[in-house]
């Protein structure tokens, strides 16, 4: 019995010395977008001429990059922003800013998108900011596209949420009217944005913006681009096509770096 004892007590004394497994930390949809974000800025390097992207994601890639000019590790920045807000934020955080009137090439660009395919095509503009982003980030060497996990889609429009097209003010039933009737075998619905007191949203350029819903997709995406941007009205439409250099995704089990 003393034996029988005594191997109890010298198992359940090894037992002892491994601690209580620990419950397995879940991020945040906003932590994952931090850590993409973060892991972006790792691209950047002092001198360059940067776009800077707007939305929630974008915002923290424009933050880090003020803290690391603060603290003199990056230096020589100058910032094209996508938007009066992202504008407003890059000011307050003390980063040099420019535009493509002066500096029609840009280094680099960082920022988010709506949804991203699996050929790193994107869905941009939920924020309202699609035309100055797609004028940046067209002009860029290389424009690194950071996301968490949610925004992956099998095809644009995939996800059911808006597939943005900035427009006129002048006649934009008739254009909503137009862009439902393109994309009809989609089983496409086009609504006008609005804004929180339930007026047309206006975007920087002073236009509107007409969301469409998407029950299947679109086709060849060139040629749906293509045709979009023929009808009188659209000013232009919220899919970047071909412009993605890299995604950073941030998920549950990491970072994955994915390359043109």
């Amino acid at each position: 019995m003393a034996i029988a004892w005594s191997e109890k007590a010298s198992s359940m004394e090894a037992l002892s010395l491994y601690p209580p497994m620990s419950p397995p930390v879940i991020l945040t949809q906003d932590e994952l977008k931090k850590i993409a974000a973060y892991k972006a800025v790792e691209f950047v390097e002092s001198g360059m001429v940067l776009g800077l992207g707007t939305g929630s994601t974008a915002k923290h890639a424009v933050d880090r990059i003020g803290e690391l000019l603060r603290q003199g590790k990056l230096s020589n920045i100058i910032g094209i922003p996508t938007s009066k807000k992202t504008q407003e934020q890059a000011l307050s955080l003390g980063i040099p800013l420019s535009d493509l009137d002066n500096h029609p090439n840009i280094d680099l660009a960082i920022d988010g998108a709506d949804e991203v395919d699996p050929h790193l095509n994107l869905v941009k503009g939920r924020g309202g900011s699609l035309l100055r982003e797609k004028m940046v980030e067209g002009a860029c060497k290389k424009f690194v596209c950071i996301v968490d996990e949610s925004k992956l889609v099998k095809y644009l429009g995939g996800s059911g949420l808006a597939m943005p097209v900035e427009v006129v003010p002048f006649c934009w039933k008739f254009t909503a009217n137009k862009l439902q009737n393109l994309f009809e075998d989609s089983g496409c619905v086009a609504k006008l944005r609005n804004d929180y007191k339930g007026e047309p949203f206006v975007t920087d350029n002073g236009n509107y913006i007409v969301d469409l819903y998407l029950k299947k997709d679109m086709g060849d995406l060139q040629v749906a681009s293509d045709a979009i941007l023929r009808i009188a009205g659209v000013v232009e439409h919220g899919m970047f096509l071909d412009m993605a250099t890299t995604a950073i995704i941030a998920g549950e089990l990491g970072i994955t770096i994915k390359n043109k």
